[in-house]
């Protein structure tokens, strides 16, 4: 277990490969982790990065100012996954003020329909376009059965 925010930081920056793994996969209290995004904001992305991350400190995140990060957020299986979708948290990205973030959404496979419809009405047109090009997707197996 990662025991501080000093240690958190030690393992991430080190070049031993031990060290780096645990940075990755080992857990921490959310203390050490709120720590470490106050004192370490460089750090945020790694944060984001570690295997055992709780939901709580991803939707802290979600929040963040830097849109790299939320699209980090995004990216995580436990936001929007095969088997886990954070609605709650989909939907503010899908609202984010950030088109590449939204961008993301459209173009994520397990994004829910209907915010992938939602997003084919974006003002980006990047944004549209991607979820119009995930709308198709989902058409075609249809269009194969009839």
């Amino acid at each position: 277990m990662i025991e501080s925010a000093e240690e958190f930081v030690r393992l991430r920056t080190s070049q031993v490969p031990a060290d780096y793994h645990r940075a990755a996969h080992e857990p921490a209290s959310m203390q050490v982790w709120l720590d470490v995004i106050a004192r370490y904001p460089g750090m945020k992305e790694w944060v984001v990065h570690n295997k055992t991350i709780p939901i709580e400190i991803l939707r802290l995140l979600a929040d963040d100012e830097d849109p790299s990060i939320r699209r980090e957020v995004l990216r995580k299986n436990k936001v929007l996954g095969r088997n886990k979708i954070d609605r709650a948290l989909v939907e503010k990205f899908a609202r984010d003020p950030d088109e590449e973030v939204r961008a993301d959404v459209a173009g994520n496979r397990d994004a829910p329909r209907d915010i992938v419809e939602q997003l084919a009405n974006d003002p980006s047109s990047w944004v549209y376009v991607r979820a119009r090009e995930r709308l198709a997707e989902w058409a075609a197996p249809d269009a194969e059965k009839t």
